[in-house]
């Protein structure tokens, strides 16, 4: 199996690929780990654990696992209510909560998603990474929330440029970061696409800044990779028991499996080997960010632009993928003066474009082909995010979900017809008469003329819960008040009543 493994040029592919990777996922991890409010060295960490580890025994032959930018926001959080000696236990409770859903086979419910959620939360995740870090961008300190951030903004600005707080030469540094991305992203030769931009930015700006000897904060990265561990004790562990950090382990866990199984689905359509393994992947993934919580690094996720750069490069199996974890290591082990050198403006612009990347309003018109309800709920998603919190705007998209499918459950036709025979109606019900039709269901019968003997016709109705029910019996009971009669084959309607239907 290694002869062919070589024989067929595999090895080169995956060689060519890892390096690729390698380039894009090194600022990447510095950067997510700094938005977090970490140090730089806990995104290495993860890297490289989600490269050498998880890679090993991945069920997505092509999928990269390591820091995400969608995570940050909740480990920011998380850090600044809890302290760092919390994400550890967090993030290995969560790595457990990952390893019991793979090996209770519940991979493929997590893509149960609905997709308008998932986009609604990256893009909320996006605006609320971009107004975070333009203030390091500016070597300024970000707010707690999304809005404060925002509203802080002209005011951070402004002390940039009067040199009270920040840093105007930060915030040249994180323009021109930007600026040389959106121009290699337009005019790359198709001969060196794999080269990626945030790569180039890095480089020419830590150059510059060495050279000019411009005043700005850049990344602080022991000499010691190992002096950046930070195992949980015992008493942390103990703080587990804590309602907040319960929750806080159960929502690392459901957000990081599910954009961890979306983007292994987006990964599968982007080559034509081998498929993903969900539930294998799921373990994976626990097992990674397991290994991370002991470290006390950052949590870890599948992570669509390093997997995407991974099969654009020609990648062949998943050697790609641990041989970037170790370019990683060899790279922080060996190197780590020179990552010192690198301007925490450079990384801050990288983030604020990939956060605006994961904005695309354009998601909107492809969702509303699904449904206007389906577009509104993408939008709402993001709204709720940036104006509360990740789990709560999450949680709202859910809802708003569920009541729109509810709605679509219960398409119901009431039809009110009158004969030309005086004094008598029909009413047809078709479709599902739940709770959530009362109120036309309601308005229709209100419109019956007195002294109506009204025919019920439910031959085209397929289900009816009791609060339709109930309002029938009640309408027939006061029916004769109004000199109305209601005709009906009880026996039928209640056969159409899920429990009874059940029961005999």
């Amino acid at each position: 199996m290694i002869s062919n493994y070589f024989k067929q040029g595999l090895f080169g592919r995956d060689l060519l690929g890892s390096i690729v990777v390698f380039l894009v996922a090194l600022p990447l991890c510095m950067g997510i780990a700094i938005a977090s409010g970490m140090p730089p060295a806990a995104g290495l960490i993860t890297g490289i654990v989600g490269g050498i580890i998880v890679g090993a025994v991945a069920g997505s032959p092509l999928q990269v696992s390591g820091p995400a930018a969608g995570l940050a926001v909740l480990v920011f959080e998380l850090v600044r209510e809890h302290g760092v000696v919390a994400l550890g236990p967090v993030v290995l409770l969560a790595g457990l909560i990952q390893i019991a859903a793979g090996l209770c086979r519940v991979g493929v419910w997590f893509r149960m998603c609905s997709p308008a959620v998932v986009a609604g939360m990256l893009s909320g995740i996006g605006v609320l990474i971009v107004a975070s870090q333009l203030h390091v961008l500016m070597d300024a300190l970000p707010k707690a929330r999304g809005l404060e951030n925002f509203a802080a903004l002209p005011g951070a600005v402004i002390d940039a440029v009067q040199g009270e707080a920040g840093s105007l030469s930060a915030l040249g540094v994180g323009v021109v970061t930007i600026a040389i991305m959106l121009g290699w992203e337009k005019l790359r030769p198709a001969t060196l696409r794999f080269v990626p931009g945030a790569l180039l930015a890095v480089v020419a700006l830590t150059a510059t800044v060495q050279f000019a000897g411009l005043g700005v904060k850049t990344v602080d990265v022991p000499s010691n990779l190992m002096a950046a561990v930070s195992m949980p004790t015992v008493g942390s562990l103990s703080s587990l028991l804590e309602p907040s950090l319960l929750i806080a382990a159960l929502t690392f866990a459901f957000i990081a499996s599910a954009e961890t199984l979306l983007s292994a689905a987006a990964v599968d359509r982007m080559h034509d080997g081998v498929r993903t393994r969900y539930d294998r992947e799921l373990t994976a993934q626990g097992i990674g960010n397991t290994i991370c919580g002991l470290f006390g690094a950052l949590p870890m996720t599948g992570v669509i632009v390093r997997s995407a750069a991974n099969v654009q490069a020609g990648s062949a199996t998943r050697m790609a993928t641990i041989m970037h974890g170790s370019w990683l290591l060899v790279f922080a082990m060996l190197l780590p003066w020179l990552m010192r050198m690198t301007p925490v403006a450079c990384l801050a612009g990288i983030l604020v474009y990939t956060g605006i990347k994961m904005v695309n309003f354009k998601q909107v018109k492809a969702l509303a082909q699904y449904g206007k309800g389906t577009a509104w709920i993408y939008v709402a998603t993001t709204v709720a995010i940036v104006a509360t919190d990740l789990l709560a705007g999450v949680l709202i998209g859910f809802a708003l979900s569920l009541f729109r499918l509810a709605l679509h459950s219960s398409r119901l036709k009431v039809g009110l017809h009158h004969h030309d025979e005086p004094g008598t109606a029909s009413l047809r019900l078709e479709g599902s008469a739940t709770f959530l039709r009362v109120p036309s269901v309601a308005r229709t019968l209100e419109s019956v003329p007195p002294n109506t003997r009204l025919q019920l016709q439910v031959d085209r109705l397929h289900h009816v819960d009791q609060a339709c029910l109930e309002l029938l019996r009640e309408w027939s009971r006061n029916a004769s008040a109004r000199g109305c009669e209601l005709i009906v084959d009880w026996q039928q309607l209640d056969l159409r009543v899920e429990g009874v239907r059940r029961a005999a």
